[in-house]
C-alpha cells in the first residue's frame, strides 16, 4: 500500500493502473468515528491491521506507535514489530509449529505477541514450549459466542479451566479471553446488530467470570467485530474491542448498514482515458 506521505500529488493520468487509492480524509474520519463511539464505554480498541498491512495506516488507526494491535498472519506480526508496534495478538489459533517463530518475533523484534486458542491440546503445546525456551509465553483463550467457526463454548466450564489450569500450571501466561462475531456479517438492520454485540459481549464477559470464579486470571476480556463495534449498546466486563475494516469500509460493510457508499476510503483504479 502507498506510503500516506507520498511524494508530491501526481495527476491521475500518470498513474499506472491497476492502482489502489486511498482518502486519507475518509480514513481519519472513519477511525474517529470508532473511537468517538466507543470512548463513553471505556474500553481500548484494538484495530485489527490484516487489511491495512501498512505502518502508515496502522499509525493513523493505533492509539500509540506501540499499539495495542491485531494481526492475522506471523508474517504481518514481523512487520509490524519491525516498525515499533509491540502489543500485539496473533489472531488465529496457534499451531504448534508456529510456536517457535512466536519466540524468536517476541525475543528478536521486542514484541509482547499473544496467542489464541480453544483446547487443552494446544495449551500443552504452548506449555511444552515455554519450558522449552524459557519464553512466558501469553495465551488468550477462544470463546464460541455464534457458533460460527472455532472456540470454546463460554458456558463449558469445564474445558475454559482445564486449559486455563494447563496454562498455569506450565508457565504461561493466561491473558483472557478472546470471541468475535462473525454472524453479525450477516445481518441487515441496526436491532439485529446490536443483539449480535449484546451475545457477543455476554459470551465473552460470562466465560471470563467462569475462568475468575476457578481462581484463574482473565485480565482481558476482548470482542471484536466491525458492525458489533458500531452497534454494541453495552460493553460492560469487556476491556477492548477489535475491529479492522471500520478503518476503510466497503460495499458489504455499506450492505450490512454499517457505513454508507460515501464512508468508503478506498478505491480501484482501473484505468485513465486517455492514458
Amino acid at each position: 500500500m502507498p506510503h500516506l506521505t507520498p511524494p508530491p500529488a501526481r495527476p491521475l493520468a500518470s498513474l499506472a493502473t491497476p492502482c489502489l487509492l486511498l482518502d486519507r480524509g475518509k480514513l481519519r474520519d472513519n477511525i474517529a468515528r470508532l473511537r468517538s463511539r466507543l470512548e463513553p464505554f471505556g474500553v481500548a480498541l484494538r484495530p485489527h491491521l490484516k487489511t491495512a498491512k501498512s505502518i502508515d495506516v496502522a499509525r493513523e488507526a493505533l492509539a500509540g506507535p506501540a499499539g495495542p494491535a491485531m494481526v492475522s498472519t506471523l508474517r504481518e506480526a514481523e512487520y509490524f514489530a519491525a516498525h515499533g508496534v509491540r502489543d500485539m495478538i496473533y489472531g488465529v489459533g496457534i499451531a504448534p509449529d508456529r510456536l517457535a517463530r512466536v519466540v524468536t518475533i517476541r525475543r528478536q523484534l521486542d514484541a509482547d505477541l499473544a496467542v489464541i486458542l480453544d483446547s487443552v491440546a494446544q495449551a500443552q503445546a504452548v506449555v511444552e514450549t515455554v519450558c522449552a525456551t524459557g519464553e512466558r509465553l501469553p495465551v488468550l483463550i477462544e470463546i464460541d459466542s455464534d457458533g460460527h467457526r472455532s472456540g470454546v463454548l463460554p458456558d463449558d466450564e469445564t474445558l475454559l479451566v482445564a486449559i486455563g489450569r494447563t496454562l498455569q500450571a506450565g508457565g504461561a501466561e493466561l491473558r483472557g479471553v478472546l470471541t468475535h462475531a462473525g454472524d453479525s456479517y450477516g445481518l441487515h438492520t441496526p436491532d439485529a446488530l446490536a443483539e449480535a454485540a449484546e451475545a457477543e459481549r455476554a459470551a465473552a464477559a460470562g466465560a471470563a467470570t467462569l475462568l475468575r470464579a476457578a481462581g484463574l486470571p482473565c485480565p482481558v476480556v476482548s470482542v471484536g467485530a466491525t458492525p458489533t463495534a458500531h452497534f454494541a449498546r453495552r460493553l460492560d466486563g469487556v476491556t477492548e474491542v477489535r475491529a479492522g475494516v471500520f478503518m476503510f469500509f466497503d460495499l458489504f460493510q455499506a450492505g450490512v448498514g454499517v457505513c454508507t457508499p460515501d464512508d468508503i476510503a478506498l478505491s480501484v483504479l482501473t484505468s485513465v482515458i486517455g492514458h
